[in-house]
């Protein structure tokens, strides 16, 4: 799978991609992850990404012409798909993560200030959105959906049980506990059921789709 990120801001979580899962699946070429400058696409000595829009009004919104250039700078694939980071947008779910995960390419368009000319929706295949709330950038919600999609990705979780349960599909994980099997704290006990240390797999199969936490 391969990400490309539209960003002014290239190296912001830079530490964050190299880092634990993400930078394992790097490595061993499950993912990559490339940057593309918005600035280098642009036409005068400033480097000047966004203006003022038509008709006034608060804020700054992202220029056309190097949305587009930074956009056709990249080859897209077959199964590749163009991403816009808008607050109008679809919002994003385990369901659009699954459906993105069957992808070769994701190209992010990552927004800013008051956002992009609206003419960008021409040259992009969806909008996403996190949810109902505002970030400064997009850079955040643009790791959590490559994050949320990685991880799909056949042999990024070294531990495929790690998906059997998943979060947010059939429903939320079952409790789980580790070691001690008996906590004491303020003259109370509190201990590991005792079907989880039974050894009977099948009871405890059952045992984990009995607690699953529905949403």
């Amino acid at each position: 799978m391969e990400f490309n990120i539209i960003t002014i801001f290239p190296k912001i979580l830079d530490s964050y991609y190299k880092e634990s899962i993400l930078g394992r699946a790097q490595k061993n070429k499950l993912i990559k992850i490339n940057y593309i400058n918005l600035r280098d696409f642009t036409n005068d000595k400033h480097k000047s990404v966004d203006d003022s829009p038509y008709s006034g009004g608060a804020g700054m919104i992202l220029k056309i012409e190097p949305l587009v250039k930074a956009i056709k700078s990249i080859k897209k694939k077959k199964k590749g798909k163009i991403i816009l980071l808008d607050p109008k947008g679809k919002v994003y779910n385990q369901k659009i993560a699954n459906e993105f995960s069957k992808l070769n390419q994701i190209i992010f368009v990552n927004g800013y200030y008051e956002g992009a000319d609206a003419r960008i929706d021409k040259f992009v295949d969806e909008k996403i959105s996190l949810g109902n709330f505002v970030l400064t950038n997009s850079e955040l919600a643009t790791a959590m959906i490559i994050d949320s999609v990685s991880r799909l990705i056949p042999k990024v979780l070294g531990n495929k049980e790690s998906l059997k349960y998943e979060s947010h599909d059939s429903g939320l994980e079952y409790p789980q506990y580790t070691r001690p099997e008996i906590f004491k704290y303020k003259n109370k006990i509190y201990k590991v059921p005792k079907i989880l240390l039974s050894g009977n797999h099948k009871e405890i199969e059952i045992w984990k789709k009995k607690n699953l936490k529905q949403k």
